[in-house]
């Protein structure tokens, strides 16, 4: 009796509204790294790469893209990646300036996913606050939700450290002798975001960056607002 009673205790006590949190971002997260990584693989492909298509990478299935890692940390954090779309920038006709657009592509796709759901989140914000039905609320949460992790993701990718894309951005304008010096560090760039952004030492300025991102955003929203009223 007294471990049904301790049980209950704890069940009562967690934090539903967290863990509801959590459950709704793992949808928009799949949304974001799929687009992310497809914008890199099709990118490379129109360059001259088929790495990626041979490796079954152009797909929108996100089972392909997913790093399990990366996704827990864009879910508990909101700042993570996916599996990297491999690419081999023997095939471009001009190595550094493709590999730098290809790289562009990724962060580029989620600024696009980001507008669309700011866009998808006035349309519906109206007929979701009208509602009684429950699940109103979730699904203007997840609208918005995903257009948060779209530009946070843009946000992430677009920092000058290896091996994230701002790294292959920065490629295009180094000498190859200090690109391959700076790449013998790739691996411990990744723990080194990986601790900043946990310990929220980078966390809360990126979390900052991307809200000053969304506001320059944000006439998007105001555009699908003001389209349902006219068609309302």
């Amino acid at each position: 009796m007294s471990t049904v009673n301790s049980f209950s205790d704890v069940m009562r006590g967690l934090d539903w509204g967290v863990l509801t949190d959590i459950l709704l971002s793992v949808l928009p997260a799949l949304i974001c790294i799929t687009l992310h990584e497809l914008s890199h693989g099709f990118t490379a492909y129109r360059l001259g790469d088929n790495t990626a298509k041979i490796m079954g990478r152009l797909t929108l299935n996100p089972i392909k893209h997913i790093d399990l890692f990366g996704l827990i940390m864009m879910v508990a954090f909101k700042f993570g990646w996916a599996k990297p779309v491999p690419v081999d920038m023997r095939n471009f006709r001009n190595p550094k300036r493709d590999m730098a657009i290809t790289a562009l592509a990724g962060p580029l796709s989620n600024i696009v996913t980001g507008c669309v759901f700011l866009f998808i989140y006035g349309l519906v914000y109206i007929p979701c606050m009208r509602s009684t039905a429950g699940f109103a609320d979730e699904i203007l949460n997840t609208v918005y939700i995903t257009a948060y992790l779209s530009f946070a993701l843009a946000v992430f990718n677009i920092l000058p450290v290896p091996p994230l894309d701002g790294s292959k951005v920065l490629f295009s304008v180094m000498s190859n002798e200090s690109y391959y010096k700076l790449m013998r560090y790739e691996r411990y760039g990744m723990i080194l975001l990986l601790a900043l952004v946990a310990t929220d030492i980078l966390g809360d300025p990126l979390q900052k960056a991307t809200l000053f991102v969304i506001e320059r955003f944000e006439f998007f929203a105001q555009w699908g607002f003001e389209l349902f009223v006219k068609l309302s």
